[in-house]
């Protein structure tokens, strides 16, 4: 009889914890997890440091030879826009950019501000909607980008802004059961680990230094192959110590592991 109600007892634990993780909602990961043709759609925070998708494509060639010619990344990017800003008509339309085939990811980055008040969130969560069903109607998946929080000496700064871009990200991508990819997660985590680190750039507090931009770049390359970036000997033509490289690489693999809930292969 013991036995019989400790089947049970682990039988309802277990609905219990599979109902809750549905009613979450949170997608963990990609339909198809080897994308070919992916659109980077954002501002600075993209496009500082030689291009956040010019390091994630050298890390799938190093990681994915076999892909390599078949991978085609393009990066549209806005200083300082929002999503609003961003004709995606027009990027959809991927022959105006020079791609023969639609783009099977579309990143999605939203401002830096969009998180901070209740206006500017209902305006990004109608963005997100509206730019996801445009998406989905060309066949591709949407992916959206968490970005990281502003650091002194920005005149925003606020030690508590990374907890309203969580929610932020995780109620959009949740709301249109899309994958979120949590970059401003793994700055704050890499910060708690190495406070003297430099992730931001000193002058102002809210764009990446090239390190900020590695960090993302294992982020990204993490979530959307479903793979580690532990061990990749990518380190931006040796200008990236190999202690740099190594910290950054786990913090990456850490943040998005207990993001996601499960261990991305190696």
């Amino acid at each position: 009889m013991k036995k019989n109600l400790v089947r049970i007892v682990l039988v309802i634990v277990s609905i219990a914890h599979s109902g809750s993780a549905l009613a979450n909602g949170q997608v963990e990961q990609l339909g198809n997890t080897s994308p070919n043709r992916i659109l980077f759609v954002g501002n600075s925070y993209f496009y500082y440091n030689d291009s956040l998708h010019n390091h994630v494509r050298r890390m799938v060639a190093e990681k994915f030879p076999e892909r390599s010619k078949l991978a085609v990344y393009k990066s549209a990017t806005i200083g300082g826009s929002k999503l609003s800003h961003h004709n995606l008509d027009h990027l959809l339309d991927s022959k105006n950019i020079g791609v023969e085939n639609n783009f099977e990811l579309v990143i999605l980055q939203g401002g830096s501000s969009e998180s901070l008040s209740e206006t500017s969130r209902r305006a990004f969560y109608s963005q997100v909607k509206e730019k996801v069903k445009k998406i989905r109607a060309k066949g591709g998946e949407a992916a959206l980008y968490m970005t990281h929080a502003y650091v002194k000496p920005h005149k925003a700064y606020d030690p508590k802004m990374i907890d309203h871009i969580k929610d932020t990200y995780l109620n959009a991508g949740n709301d249109n059961s899309v994958l979120v990819i949590p970059v401003g997660l793994a700055f704050a985590r890499a910060y708690e680990q190495q406070p003297g680190l430099k992730l931001h750039k000193a002058f102002d507090g809210t764009h990446p230094s090239l390190l900020g931009t590695y960090l993302a770049s294992c982020v990204v390359f993490a979530s959307i192959f479903n793979t580690s970036p532990v061990g990749l000997d990518y380190d931006y033509f040796d200008v990236i110590s190999d202690q740099d490289k190594m910290f950054l690489q786990r913090i990456a693999e850490d943040t998005v592991n207990e993001f996601f809930g499960h261990k991305k292969t190696r």
